[in-house]
């Protein structure tokens, strides 16, 4: 049986309630929302938001839809040398984050996809991805 997968439409509700925070905030964000192949699903990059955090936040989104059990700001501490999973940021091609930001979208027990958001502090890029998973039922 096939996962059923975040859609288009759940997909630009996430953006819409991430981008409200972000504003709420005044700092301009990368959103990324990612299927559950880990695949691109709907991408907002609001203004001035920085370029070089495309790309991170579309990571730290599949990231979360790669390890599920973990969200990206759970992933520092272990990643650490000397720590279990020290090193796993340079799998997967090095598409693999570990700071804040990225968060799986369940759909009971399946993955999805995941939210991916980069251009503030990590708690701020937290904050908003939080704010996103939130719109998703």
């Amino acid at each position: 049986m096939a996962r059923e997968t975040v859609t288009l439409e759940e997909a630009q509700t996430i953006i819409q309630a991430a981008q409200q925070k972000a504003q709420e905030m005044g700092q301009p964000m990368n959103i990324a929302i990612l299927d559950n192949g880990r695949q691109l699903k709907a991408f907002a990059r609001m203004e001035d938001a920085w370029l070089g955090s495309i790309d991170i936040s579309i990571d730290k989104a599949f990231t979360a839809a790669s390890f599920p059990d973990f969200q990206t700001k759970d992933l520092a501490d272990v990643t650490q040398p000397g720590q279990p999973l020290y090193g796993l940021e340079t799998t997967n091609g090095g598409r693999v984050v570990n700071f804040a930001g990225g968060i799986a979208l369940m759909r009971g027990d399946d993955v999805a996809g995941a939210i991916g958001v980069s251009g503030g502090t990590v708690d701020q890029d937290q904050e908003v991805a939080e704010a996103g998973v939130g719109a998703f039922s």
